[in-house]
C-alpha cells in the first residue's frame, strides 16, 4: 500500500541530501556573519543542534529523541557520551537513524502519542517534532517516561495568534501551549525565542520552491496541455481547488522569512518535571 507520508520523507530526505548537501531535517540557526544561503545552510543546521546541546541540564544521562529524524542528533549526543534512543513512526528513518547512530542504537518504531515502555528518560527531546503530537498527549506521555526532575526539551515552532490566512503548515497555537503547560505539572525553566535566527531558513526554502519546484509543475501542466488536454481538463477540474491551495501555499512567495515572523515563532523551551500537586 502506498505510504504518502512513507513518500515524502523518502524525497525531502533524497532532496536534502542533493540539492542542499545535508541530511537534517530541520531549520538551521542563522548568525550575524553566517551568510545566508544555500552552501551554508549545513553550518547553520549544525549551529542549531549545538544550541540545544547547550541547554541540555547538567545531570543529564539518559535521553528519549522523539522523532529523531536521519539520526544526526542522536549521533551527536551519543558521541557525547549520552545514553540515546530514539522515537519514529517511519520505518524508512527508524532504519536511516540505524544506520548513521550503529546498530546498538534503539529507535521504537511508533507514534510518540503510542509509545509504551518501561525505559525512564532525565531528558525528552522534540527538535521540531513537538509540531507533529497532540499536545495533550505529549505532555501526558512525557510526564510517565520521566524520572522524578527530569526534563523536558522542546525546540520548534509555534502559531502566533496573528490575524489573516497563513500560507505555513499549522502547528501548536503557542498561547495554549502556555495555558495547558501552567495546569500540568511541568515548570517553565527556559524560554527562548529564535525566531529571528531561523526565519532565514524560510527564505531559502521559499526560493527553492519557486525557482526549482514551481518550473517542474509547469512543465508537467504544459506536457500534459499538449499530449493529453482531456487528463489536463479533467484534474482540473476535479481538483482546482487543491491545486490552487498548492500553488498559493508553495509558490506564491508567502512562506518567506516575512510571513514565517509574522505567523510563527519558534522557541526553545526547557521544562522541568515537579512533584505531583498534594
Amino acid at each position: 500500500m502506498f505510504d504518502k507520508k512513507e513518500a515524502e520523507l523518502r524525497l525531502y530526505l533524497a532532496l536534502g541530501r542533493q540539492i542542499l548537501n545535508t541530511d537534517d531535517l530541520h531549520f538551521g540557526y542563522w548568525t550575524d556573519d553566517l551568510e545566508v544561503n544555500i552552501p551554508n545552510l549545513p553550518r547553520a543546521q549544525e549551529n542549531h543542534s549545538n544550541f540545544i546541546i547547550s541547554h541540555i541540564p547538567d545531570g543529564t544521562k539518559t535521553i528519549l529523541d522523539v522523532g529523531c529524524g536521519a539520526g544526526r542528533m542522536a549521533s551527536r549526543l551519543w558521541g557525547l557520551g549520552y545514553d540515546v534512543h530514539g522515537v519514529s513512526p517511519s520505518a524508512f528513518l527508524a532504519d536511516e537513524a540505524r544506520q548513521v547512530v550503529g546498530d546498538d542504537f534503539l529507535v521504537f518504531e511508533s507514534r510518540f502519542e503510542d509509545l509504551r515502555t518501561d525505559n525512564r528518560y532525565d531528558l525528552i527531546l522534540f527538535s521540531e517534532s513537538f509540531q507533529y503530537v497532540k499536545m495533550e498527549k505529549a505532555l501526558e506521555n512525557s510526564l510517565t517516561l520521566l524520572n522524578d526532575s527530569g526534563h523536558l526539551l522542546i525546540c520548534d515552532c509555534f502559531q502566533k495568534d496573528t490575524e489573516g490566512k497563513s500560507p505555513l503548515k499549522a502547528g501548536p497555537r503557542l498561547s495554549r501551549f502556555y495555558e495547558m503547560i501552567s495546569q500540568a505539572l511541568f515548570e517553565l525553566v527556559e524560554d527562548i525565542d529564535i525566531t529571528s535566527e531561523t526565519a532565514p531558513t524560510a527564505d531559502l526554502t521559499d526560493d527553492i520552491y519557486r525557482n526549482i519546484f514551481r518550473p517542474v509543475w509547469e512543465i508537467v501542466f504544459e506536457r500534459l496541455r499538449s499530449t493529453h488536454p482531456w487528463l489536463l481538463k479533467f484534474l482540473k477540474c476535479k481538483y482546482r481547488k487543491k491545486i490552487e491551495k498548492m500553488e498559493w501555499r508553495y509558490f506564491s512567495g508567502n512562506r518567506d522569512g516575512e510571513n514565517f515572523r509574522k505567523y510563527r515563532s519558534y522557541r526553545l523551551m526547557l521544562l522541568k518535571k515537579t512533584a505531583p500537586r498534594a
